[in-house]
């Protein structure tokens, strides 16, 4: 039986009186399972590893185009034409460097960083439609545990995302 805050008591006790890496292994599974949701809809707009592009610039701010291809584990000339298409759909724009006419530097343009804000929005609203589902002190410990595994877990470099489009 669940109680009105949505989670099922009898299912928590299982998990809590079961083996710690299994309780995050299906932590995992549903964040996961919520990440997906919140690309749906930009999937038929971009590929993965184009959103990730997008992602990285979101983040970081204009980068020379060997940087990024290296950063989405991509060769060179096959990231060009990505790059070729991102740019025709107005994802990004390239420039030449102000300090090296050899240097070519990816921007995101304003309809890129909003197709990120997009998904980012979707996900954060799935988050707090989550804890809303819990009590205010559950939701508390929820936090606490994630910002402690989180920190223990450490920020994952770039490029270990790039599959997810995280």
């Amino acid at each position: 039986m669940q109680h009105e805050s949505g989670h099922d008591p009898v299912r928590i006790e299982r998990a809590l009186q079961g083996d710690p890496v299994e309780a995050t292994l299906t932590t995992s599974r549903a964040l996961l399972g919520l990440v997906a949701r919140s690309l749906s809809e930009t999937l038929d707009l971009v590929t993965l590893p184009q959103f990730r592009v997008l992602v990285i610039l979101a983040g970081n701010g204009p980068m020379r185009i060997g940087e990024l291809a290296k950063r989405v584990r991509s060769v060179p000339s096959t990231f060009t034409r990505s790059m070729d298409r991102m740019e025709q759909q107005g994802w990004v724009v390239r420039e030449a460097s102000p300090t090296s006419r050899r240097e070519v530097l990816v921007h995101l343009t304003p309809k890129g960083a909003q197709l990120v804000a997009e998904v980012t929005d979707r996900r954060r609203s799935e988050i707090s439609e989550v804890l809303r589902r819990l009590t205010p002190e559950d939701a508390e410990i929820v936090a606490r545990a994630f910002a402690v595994f989180a920190a223990a877990a450490a920020e994952p470099p770039p490029e270990d995302l790039v599959l997810l489009g995280l």
